[in-house]
């Protein structure tokens, strides 16, 4: 009991007082996440509002493998990734293998159905009176998506969110294309699971407060957007 407390209170010191090794892993670990988010909630959004728009062939099978993907295992991600990326692999030529770029497109993959498929079906239970509504109105095609699609903001918010929150905790895919360097590819979680396993305690309780502050905000930014989302539901149906 007592080196637990030990172990906080040398945590708390190493938060209070800015470490420098703390920040690096804390900053790549924003920028790797934040970047693969943003890739996922470019490309997730339109595909998951086309989806829901349109009449796309075979919309059904693309769903289901949308839906398939959030539950992708990330190892599972990451052996793929790792053997495309590897030397003998079709994409080796480009040197990606054990960079920070690597670890992106990991958590790209993860991230993206989460995105796309929540967005889909924000989208798809927007009341279709708005739709209606829009092109009475004389709207483009594209003026009538746009406005589905800001009805649903709030539900594609909380899409967003938790693609963040699943790659914020990721570990195992981005340890096995990232490889862990210190001061290179190492992030909070992978960092955590590190020292951990060499008894480094202090660093590890360090991170891990930080990551579960992170989570924490995620989930009540998630619990917001969702509140937010469902009295927009409401209120479109009693306008």
């Amino acid at each position: 009991m007592h080196s637990i407390i030990e172990g906080f209170a040398a945590a708390f010191r190493l938060i209070v007082s800015l470490n420098p090794e703390l920040g690096r892993i804390i900053l790549l670990s924003l920028q790797v996440s934040g970047t693969a988010l943003v890739l996922a909630t470019a490309l997730g959004l339109p595909v998951g509002a086309f989806l829901a728009l349109r009449r796309v062939p075979l919309k059904g099978v693309v769903i289901s493998l949308l839906n398939t993907g959030m539950g992708l295992p990330p190892v599972a991600a990451g052996l793929f990734l790792y053997l495309f990326l590897s030397r003998s692999g079709p994409l080796g030529f480009i040197g990606l293998l054990y960079t920070p770029a690597a670890m992106v497109i990991a958590q790209f993959i993860l991230a993206f159905p989460i995105v796309a498929s929540l967005s889909h079906a924000a989208i798809a239970r927007v009341d279709p009176v708005i739709r209606q509504a829009a092109l009475t109105l004389g709207a483009t095609p594209f003026q009538e998506s746009l406005t589905v699609v800001k009805e649903a903001r709030y539900a594609i918010m909380a899409g967003v969110m938790a693609g963040l929150g699943r790659v914020m905790a990721e570990v195992g895919a981005i340890i096995i294309v990232g490889g862990n360097i210190a001061g290179y590819t190492r992030v909070m979680t992978t960092t955590i699971a590190l020292e951990t396993d060499k008894g480094n305690f202090e660093l590890a309780i360090a991170l891990g407060i930080i990551l579960l502050t992170i989570s924490f905000s995620i989930t009540v930014a998630l619990r917001f957007f969702q509140r937010r989302g469902q009295a927009g539901s409401k209120g479109s149906l009693w306008a």
